[in-house]
């Protein structure tokens, strides 16, 4: 094996070997820059690789939040129907495995060697000046085409293909996916996507191809106008989950969320014989649109696709720190929100799982609405550790602070004793270890939430406790 023996430690797997490899690469979740955004790198790349992401037919996942469980549940359910499926998703929590995998889990280390076999050499002897405009290719790029070699090296009928950044630029937007699904958009990444719903919705459209139909979540009224216009100019059928959800239900339970939805009947709409029920490992009420969102767009797929199979395997789809509970006794919940909606949501769901005075630990990213957000988090805890989400993503821990501080100030003016008590620890190591051991001191729920990165690293370093 070419991989392993440049390697020298087959001790190590080959997803960790390769990350090695990656880091001779710019990685733009590491280090964000503006502009240069091109999807000519990529089409050079799969079409030196023989184009292996034509070797499956796949759906394209696009939005601000959602994305990720929405993917995880399609792939599932295309998977519950007897065929094989791959799901590519970011970022990850504790193994780079869990981005390229199938719908059910990590491939097998051998094939990642295989795919690591076949991209690396093939990478590495390409001639500089060969590239389009000479720029090297991205951390995201490689890892993009490492999936679809992997997938065609499985092999894999069916992948679902989340975005990583936007939509129209992004790496993954060379695929000619059978159909586009986008989740709900929010203000997010700026300072690449635009400053206004519109500007990052017309990103996200971007996923839009000629003829092929779309399935969207529910929008704001300027972001759904932006959807339609698009896939009218493209010829595409477009679906809104909300005109065609007919009823919906969710029911917390000791086991998870039991959600129950049906659809009426449209015109070019998927049609369901019967209601759908399924019992949920996602916690967070939000999933239940997500499910729904995710059953609309199988049956479209798989028309006799029986809605027993579809509520299966809807039950089995998971993805690791979505409103993941890793204690119960007291409760601690991870969940990667990341804008001023989700980190709503998540208050809400943590609210109705938790009554008694609780913590916080929370970090974002510097380009995050931090003040919204410290406005939605305050009043529902009685302590709050702010911290940096890692080592991996650029923050400002003063600018948080100061958010915080300001709406904790306003708080309680006739008995400021009720204002919740505010901790700022830089090292987010020793935060996260701090109030993990003082939840469990004091018995008290924690919520760890407002970055991706900040749930990995919190999984990461208790990993041998969970």
């Amino acid at each position: 094996m070419y991989f392993l023996h440049n390697a020298g430690m087959a001790q190590r797997s080959q997803t960790e070997l390769f990350c090695d490899w990656l880091e001779n690469f710019l990685n733009y979740e590491r280090f964000p820059k503006k502009g240069g955004f091109s999807l000519d790198t990529m089409r050079f790349l799969v079409e030196r690789f023989n184009h292996p992401e034509q070797s499956f037919s796949s759906v394209h996942v696009a939005g601000s939040k959602g994305k990720g469980s929405v993917s995880a549940m399609i792939s599932r359910v295309i998977e519950e129907s007897g065929t094989t499926c791959g799901l590519y998703t970011s970022p990850h929590m504790l193994d780079f495995s869990e981005r390229v995998g199938s719908a059910s889990g990590p491939f097998s280390d051998e094939l990642y060697g295989k795919a690591c076999d076949i991209l690396i050499p093939l990478v590495d002897s390409i001639i500089p000046e060969h590239l389009p405009g000479g720029k090297d290719p991205s951390w995201f790029e490689l890892v993009t085409l490492f999936a679809f070699v992997a997938f065609r090296e499985a092999p894999v009928e069916w992948a679902v293909v989340e975005t990583g950044l936007g939509g129209r630029l992004d790496a993954t937007n060379v695929i000619i996916p059978r159909i586009s699904v986008i989740t709900p958009i929010e203000l997010e990444h700026c300072e690449y996507l635009g400053s206004t719903l519109e500007q990052i919705a017309k990103e996200k459209a971007g996923i839009i191809k000629p003829g092929v139909a779309v399935f969207v979540a529910p929008q704001q009224s300027v972001v759904r106008k932006v959807f339609e216009h698009a896939a009218y100019e493209k010829g595409s059928p477009i679906f809104f989950l909300e005109d065609l959800l007919e009823y919906s239900e969710c029911i917390q339970t000791d086991k998870g969320l039991q959600v129950t939805f049906s659809f009426r009947n449209s015109d070019g709409a998927p049609c369901f014989s019967r209601p759908i029920t399924s019992l949920l490992t996602f916690k967070n009420p939000i999933q239940l649109q997500n499910a729904a969102l995710s059953a609309l767009a199988v049956k479209y797929l798989f028309p006799d696709l029986e809605e027993t199979v579809i509520a299966s395997g809807l039950s089995k789809a998971w993805l690791p720190g979505r409103f993941e509970i890793i204690r119960n006794n007291p409760l601690v919940v991870l969940d990667g929100a990341h804008t001023v909606s989700s980190i709503t949501l998540t208050r809400d769901a943590f609210s109705s799982v938790s009554t008694k005075p609780a913590r916080l630990l929370f970090a974002c990213a510097a380009d995050k609405n931090v003040e919204r957000m410290a406005e939605i988090l305050c009043p529902f805890f009685t302590s709050i550790t702010l911290t940096r989400p890692g080592d991996r993503k650029e923050s400002d821990l003063g600018h948080t602070e100061t958010a915080f501080k300001q709406v904790i100030s306003t708080m309680g003016d006739e008995d400021p004793d009720n204002r919740p008590a505010l901790e700022i620890e830089e090292n987010f190591e020793k935060a996260i270890r701090k109030v993990w051991d003082a939840s469990a001191k004091e018995a008290t729920p924690l919520l760890v939430t407002g970055s991706f990165y900040l749930v990995a690293e919190m999984k990461r370093i208790l990993s041998s406790q969970l």
